[in-house]
């Protein structure tokens, strides 16, 4: 994959590939050709179907989609320089459509910036994932199966071969490290692409990997997340590598979350330093409280945790946070305050989440319930979220059922940037998918029960 930095002349390409997000979170993409180009189009944008984007209902499906050519880099492919930029999305009556992932995001930042609690949310997030070098799956009537195979050790071909366990992975280097080479080249691309990388490492699980990001503001946040996805994937096909970010892909392993730091940034300086608990502030706590009692509802998890694949992650055992607790240096708490920074350097990382979530709606959700513990006062202490012990007052939903359920209940303190026409649609997809999941036995149930 050849990626540089966009030079602004739109003659020196000869696609321009409009990047839309659709409400999974995931990249669309229409290409126009350099002639077709002009000042009216990209001002004005060109009109698509928006209903198999999964968002609006046919009969206002009519949507505009206008480059954003500030997020602009280019890829040569097969002789071609390819310019893709990220799009914004508008109704026919001009104005911004409400459900879009990055609508939702600004908006979230605008309720900051109102707030008078800040001018910025600065997120760093860590991608973690899994590689294979074969993967085969299927579901009929009359069987269900996955299978999947890494020269580290697991599958066809590889159990008898040496490997290093599978769970002894963390921070290995090669020979046992099979995949340094793709990490090193999806890095370097994504900083071509304008992608801050912190660093790169294997995980824990066998075939595991993570490459974390560096601090952006929340929207550059989430397209950046979702731009480190594509590459990834892409240059793990050019390599003959499967890759996927579900959070549980294989029994009794380690699952991939998305980890995500964050404070919120008035005047250049972060609001979460202070003198209370841990080195927050009181409204550094307030937040982390905010963020605990929606995931604890289940409504910050409907949009953090949006699978069914997220509950096989979300249990014991496996540094998985599953309860409301925050704590210093605690790969187990939800809410870790990471034990190696300086005094005045204080940031909260919430660990529950993973990337089956639309990130847009998740980071924009989180910054809400955050807002929402500071308008609110809530004292995460007080609370019981400072009780790492697991109990039934503090432990999360299990199922997507639950989290959705939360949801519907648990919605007031998003309004400022999620329309209620999304939230309703969102609740009635996920059930959607549940029932597909939970509806069809699985081959474990064949063990206990046939």
């Amino acid at each position: 994959m050849q990626l540089s930095t966009f030079s602004g002349d739109l003659l020196t390409i000869d696609y321009l590939s409009m990047l839309v997000i659709d409400i999974h979170g995931a990249i669309r993409s229409v290409s126009l050709p350099r002639a077709y180009l002009s000042e009216k189009v990209l001002e004005d944008g060109i009109g698509f179907d928006a209903s198999n984007f999964g968002y609006a209902q046919v009969h206002k499906s009519d949507m505009v989609a206008k480059p954003d050519l500030s997020t602009g880099f280019v890829e040569e492919k097969d002789g071609f320089r390819i310019l893709h930029a990220f799009c914004d999305v508008w109704t026919t009556e001009g104005e911004p459509f409400d459900q879009y992932p990055r609508t939702v995001a600004r908006k979230a930042i605008e309720h900051l910036r109102a707030s008078g609690h800040g001018d910025a949310a600065m997120m760093l997030v860590e991608l973690e994932f899994y590689v294979f070098d074969d993967v085969r799956y299927s579901t009929t009537t009359a069987h269900s199966y996955y299978h999947v195979a890494t020269a580290e050790g697991i599958g066809d071909g590889y159990e008898d071969s040496p490997r290093i366990g599978l769970s002894k992975g963390y921070h290995r280097m090669a020979p046992d490290d099979k995949y340094g080479q793709l990490r090193n080249e999806a890095v370097q691309a994504m900083e071509l692409a304008g992608i801050p990388v912190k660093y790169h490492h294997h995980e824990v699980g066998a075939a595991q990997l993570e490459i974390e990001l560096n601090f952006i503001s929340l929207l550059g946040a989430a397209d950046a997340v979702v731009l480190a996805k594509w590459i990834i994937r892409s240059i793990a096909d050019e390599m003959g590598l499967y890759v996927t970010f579900m959070p549980k892909p294989m029994y009794k392993i380690a699952g991939s979350g998305m980890h995500v730091h964050q404070f919120v940034e008035k005047d250049g300086k972060s609001i979460f330093p202070g003198s209370g608990l841990y080195g927050l502030s009181e409204t550094g706590l307030a937040y982390t409280a905010g963020i605990l009692s929606h995931a604890l509802s289940g409504s910050l998890l409907a949009w953090s945790n949006p699978s069914t694949n997220s509950y096989r992650r979300l249990v014991p055992g496996y540094e998985a946070p599953v309860s409301a607790t925050f704590a210093q240096g605690s790969r187990a708490a939800a809410v870790r305050i990471p034990g190696y920074l300086k005094k005045g350097e204080a940031r909260i990382e919430f660990r529950t989440g993973d990337a089956t979530a639309n990130t847009y709606y998740f980071l924009a959700a989180m910054l809400l319930a955050g807002l929402d513990g500071l308008a609110r006062g809530l004292d995460p202490v007080e609370l019981g979220y400072a009780e790492t012990r697991l109990t039934p007052k503090n432990t999360f939903p299990t199922g997507l059922f639950h989290v959705m359920a939360g949801l519907g209940k648990d919605k007031a303190y998003l309004s400022p940037a999620f329309p209620g026409e999304l939230i309703t649609s969102w609740i009635e997809m996920k059930k959607k998918e549940a029932e597909y999941v939970y509806n069809a036995p699985v081959p474990q149930e064949y063990e206990l029960y046939f």
